[in-house]
């Protein structure tokens, strides 16, 4: 079944889709040998908290 999204559930996707593109390339300021996943865990929970949203990992 195919369920159509309203503009309104567009819209949130778009938002949500543009704080992890903004995610990433935050991240890929820290990348670098020996960080840890959980340090870039950290610092993508921090920002996307910053951002006013809740992060889902």
């Amino acid at each position: 079944m195919i369920y159509l999204k309203t503009d309104e559930e567009i819209e949130l996707m778009r938002e949500s889709n543009r704080l992890v593109g903004m995610t990433h390339g935050e991240l890929s300021k820290h990348i670098r040998p020996g960080i840890t996943t959980l340090e870039l865990d950290k610092i993508a929970d921090e920002f996307i908290r910053d951002h006013g949203a809740v992060p889902s990992f």
